[in-house]
């Protein structure tokens, strides 16, 4: 994705934001609120708060923290309001910790690295892919042979061929990852 520097973000750009970081975003509200739904609301607010305040942000790291900060401040804005605690109550130290730099932080880290897991698998071959993915789902090898039609040695190999595909693309990323969060 290209720097936003000065300028506005063009539709384009915006897209190419919202396909990014949507999902993983969605994912990081529910573990603040626990709820799907109301999480993919939560993200959409904040991304229809960029697009209408034309929010100007210099690189990719402040951009993605501006998004994971917007996302956590709403979805404990949520978990504050009054709506929540008719139906949901929550002690002081539940929300302390949901309030937490730490729990913050953590649950980034587990958002990044689930998301650049997605990106490593999906440059695999489309076989090692499916795979693959049900294997992240917890299948075991005879699961995934039987839910594909497929013989035990051939999920074997397609594996080996993933992880052999897998390693030195995750291993650049996590390196990355890595950096940002120990320079932080």
């Amino acid at each position: 994705m290209n720097s936003v520097t000065g300028n506005s973000l063009s539709l384009k750009e915006y897209k190419v934001l919202f396909d990014t970081y949507y999902t993983s975003l969605c994912l990081f509200a529910n573990k603040y609120l626990g709820d799907l739904d109301l999480s993919k609301d939560v993200v959409q607010e904040v991304f229809v708060k960029l697009w209408h305040h034309q929010i100007v942000l210099e690189n990719e790291n402040a951009i993605k923290s501006y998004l994971y900060t917007c996302v956590k401040n709403k979805s404990l804005d949520y978990l504050k309001s009054k709506s929540f605690n008719s139906c949901q109550q929550l002690t002081d130290k539940e929300l302390q910790l949901c309030e937490s730099e730490q729990f913050f932080e953590k649950e980034l880290l587990l958002e990044e690295v689930e998301r650049m897991v997605d990106i490593a698998v999906n440059t695999l071959p489309f076989k090692c892919k499916e795979i693959i993915r049900l294997s992240l789902k917890g299948f075991k090898n005879n699961q995934i042979s039987e839910e594909l039609s497929i013989s035990i040695n051939t999920v074997k190999t397609q594996k080996k061929i993933a992880y052999q595909k897998l390693r030195p693309v995750l291993k650049v990323m996590f390196g990355f990852l890595m950096v940002f969060f120990l320079c932080k």
